[in-house]
């Protein structure tokens, strides 16, 4: 089975076509090697897959016949993504929490509340 139609099944990827794109951009690596969205995979074969800002690492135990339910995506691969990983994604989330984007304006009546009252917790 292709590389992108395997990531659909196991439902790493929403559709076919994210799952081909991400192998076009270099995002999956198929035993360390960065691969086509064409290449074949097997049992036993370790696949290392970035998407949103996590690195993933899974091991292939079988090659479903289509897509399966969330329930029996167990069935064909092992997941031994390092737990490092989910907390960095954590502390991640709490750094863009005060975050403004440029261009957005100025601090609404809301913000500046939330502004003062965490700098008066610091103090």
């Amino acid at each position: 089975m292709r590389i992108d139609k395997f990531l659909w099944c196991v439902r790493y990827y929403k559709t076919r076509t994210l799952a081909t794109t991400a192998c076009k951009k270099g995002q999956v690596r198929v035993n360390q090697e960065i691969i086509k969205p064409s290449r074949e995979v097997y049992a036993q074969d370790i696949i290392e897959l970035r998407k949103n800002q996590i690195n993933y690492r899974l091991t292939v135990n079988d090659i479903p016949e289509s897509r399966v339910g969330a329930k029996l995506v167990d069935i064909y691969r092992t997941d031994t993504t390092p737990k490092e990983q989910f907390e960095a994604l954590e502390l991640l989330k709490y750094s863009k929490d005060y975050y403004r984007k440029k261009g957005t304006g100025r601090p609404t009546k809301k913000d500046r509340r939330d502004i003062d009252d965490f700098n008066d917790e610091n103090e």
